[in-house]
């Protein structure tokens, strides 16, 4: 077994023409290739179930058999697993997997196997020598094709052949002076199963993260930090080509859970790492921010006002204000996706996050017993005061319960699963509400801006009373919560997930 470290960035056809015109490649000879793949799976789809990727490929006279594992990657960089041997066609012999078990599932697969779709493309590689590494640079064009449909492939892979990680980031930050270039998740593997499954663009949420007791506090970071960012670029398309408002949502999650992990690791992170991002993200968070509050506006605040009073002048005006102001604010996101600096944050961030060494520090369950227990116990001093709080001490109270559940999620492998489940389902109930109190104060300065000039109507009166009803109710699910303890961490965890 070798595990193939890959960086995949996406370009267009022109710039994959530059390319060849990098200084970087002035003084080494290409090789050129054509591949051609099939990919095989059983009708039930085992295989990519396990999240397993199995290819015959010829490679000129040459065919390969090859099994890929199919970690997910985060600012473009993969780590995969990979069993790779000179094959005929149609015979699947797997005696070269040295994973036991897994050689076990695919002889037992074996056979059911059919092909779902085939990769086609031609490839240009140079073997660059960086830093302390080598490093195969490979321009891929062409197709991935299944059941009559196909999609373009235009793409460069970077594989370390030998050296550092941080090599490979060196020489993409290089080629990203002259040549846009936008770091990709989805390998051809994923995107192949998609066609071939004919799924829609769907807006995609966060994953649990593998943690356990012998994790390190840094090691934890790195996944949850990666995880958030895979979560905000797996909604990057939808945000550019779709109107479900659910797409932005996602991405406002997955950056509000990347600022959380910054704010909760502080104490272990280098002081010079936590500097240079803590704030790196704030930009992009409030104008999704902006987005997301106009989208709960339109499709959860104002429906009921207008069935409610479907002849008013002013909630038909402040409607169509709205919607303009939304598609402006949408407009925002994608100049801000398109500037240059945003694929290279990419790039660099990532890059700083598989750099972050490893100190003498507490142990995972102390650190996360730690957090846990001073976020709950800043809940609750909030909670104290509820009834006398005003709007600005509410929010502060709103975040700090959001802080609370973000970590109380990250560490769920390492929490009582008995006291995680009814704790988290208070939690959940008690922020939902916190939350809607909030989307009713922003609706409400919404109506003030927009309506600033026309007297009171009677959606001012609707949200005056829909805010202080929310508010009236929110004591009970304050009592509940206060009546649940707060999940211990099992200090002997062992299980991953």
């Amino acid at each position: 077994m070798s595990t193939e470290i890959e960086l995949k960035l996406q370009l267009t056809p022109k710039m994959a023409k530059k390319l060849a015109s990098h200084p970087l490649l002035a003084n080494i000879a290409p090789q050129k290739q054509r591949l051609l793949n099939t990919y095989y799976d059983t009708p039930q789809l085992a295989l990519h179930a396990r999240r397993i990727a199995m290819r015959f490929r010829k490679k000129g006279w040459q065919w390969l058999l090859t099994v890929k594992s199919a970690e997910p990657a985060s600012g473009g960089l993969a780590m995969r697993s990979e069993w790779e041997t000179q094959a005929t066609p149609g015979v699947f012999d797997f005696s070269h997997v040295d994973n036991e078990e897994l050689r076990h599932f695919l002889e037992q697969a074996s056979g059911q196997l059919e092909p779902v779709f085939t990769t086609d493309f031609r490839r240009q590689i140079w073997h660059v020598p960086f830093g302390e590494s080598l490093i195969e640079l490979a321009v891929d064009r062409g197709t991935i094709e299944s059941r009559g449909k196909s999609t373009p492939i235009c793409e460069i892979e970077l594989e370390l052949l030998s050296g550092q990680v941080a090599d490979i980031f060196g020489l993409t930050r290089l080629l990203q002076e002259k040549l846009d270039l936008h770091p990709a998740i989805a390998s051809k593997a994923e995107r192949g199963y998609k066609l071939f499954l004919d799924e829609p663009l769907l807006p995609f949420r966060a994953k649990p993260v593998e943690l356990n007791a012998d994790t390190t506090p840094i090691e934890a970071f790195r996944r949850i930090a990666l995880g958030s960012l895979e979560h905000f670029q797996r909604n990057e398309a939808g945000i550019l080509i779709s109107i479900d408002p659910e797409f932005v949502h996602q991405a406002r999650v997955a950056l509000r859970r990347l600022r959380s992990a910054l704010k909760l690791f502080a104490p272990v992170l280098p002081s010079e790492f936590v500097t240079a991002y803590g704030q790196t993200w704030q930009t992009l968070a409030s104008a999704l921010g902006e987005a997301r509050n106009l989208d709960v506006f339109l499709t959860e605040i104002l429906p009921p006002v207008v069935d409610a009073f479907p002849d008013d002048s002013d909630i038909r005006r402040l409607g169509k204000k709205v919607q303009q102001r939304s598609k402006e604010a949408r407009k925002s996101i994608v100049k801000l996706l398109a500037v240059r600096e945003y694929p290279q944050l990419l790039i660099e961030f990532t890059s700083a996050i598989h750099s972050l060494g490893e100190a003498t520090q507490s142990s995972l369950p102390d650190f996360a017993s730690q957090q846990i227990t001073h976020l709950a116990h800043r809940a609750r001093n909030c909670a104290k005061y509820h009834q006398s709080l005003s709007q600005a001490q509410r929010h502060r109270m709103r975040i700090a319960f959001k802080k609370l559940r973000y970590t109380i999620e990250f560490f769920s492998p390492l929490l009582s699963r008995k006291q995680f489940s009814a704790y988290t389902t208070a939690l959940e109930r008690l922020q939902d509400e916190l939350g809607q109190i909030n989307d009713y104060a922003t609706a409400n300065e919404i109506i003030r801006e927009l309506l600033s000039k026309r007297p009171l109507s009677p959606i001012h009166g609707w949200m005056l009373g829909r805010h202080s009803l929310l508010i009236s109710q929110l004591p009970g699910s304050i009592e509940i919560w206060q009546g649940h303890r707060t999940p211990a961490v099992k200090l002997t965890q062992k299980a991953v997930k």
